[in-house]
């Protein structure tokens, strides 16, 4: 039996696990939450939890920081970070919405309205003669590419 893969975003690791982990102290991890730095999730209980994510962001505070970079100037980074990172899954989101909307409509017929008012099926890349048909609608040719 195959184990399950791990998110990095499972709040799986106790704080000191965590510190481990990073190369701090336990100590500093519950100052950075308090200052909102690297915030973990809390169980029932209370205890703070830690994931994959929340590691790598506790190394790259203490990079930033032996840097000279303020926890202030810290906090605003990976706050912008954080704003990357969900903009781009929901861009990704939206990418995989066209792409199934593409599929659907490659199928998707050309109907035109003939002289009479009825309604004409073209197949696609059928020419409308415009004297007796005026098309109604057709998918733009780069979605069918």
């Amino acid at each position: 039996m195959t184990e399950p893969e791990v998110d990095e975003e499972t709040p799986i690791f106790a704080i000191a696990v965590a510190a481990e982990l990073a190369g701090m102290h336990p100590q500093t991890l519950r100052q950075y939450d308090r200052l909102g730095l690297v915030v973990p999730g809390r169980t029932q209980g209370g205890s703070r939890r830690y994931s994959l994510r929340h590691v790598k962001q506790l190394r790259e505070v203490a990079a930033l920081s032996a840097e000279g970079i303020s926890l202030p100037a810290i906090s605003r980074i990976i706050e912008l970070e954080n704003t990357v990172r969900s903009l781009r899954r929901q861009v990704g989101e939206l990418e995989q919405r066209v792409r199934d909307e593409v599929d659907q409509r490659r199928g998707a017929r050309v109907f035109a309205a003939g002289a009479t008012g009825s309604v004409v099926t073209l197949r696609h890349g059928t020419r409308v003669r415009r004297a007796t048909e005026v098309v109604v609608w057709r998918p733009p040719e780069a979605e069918l590419d």
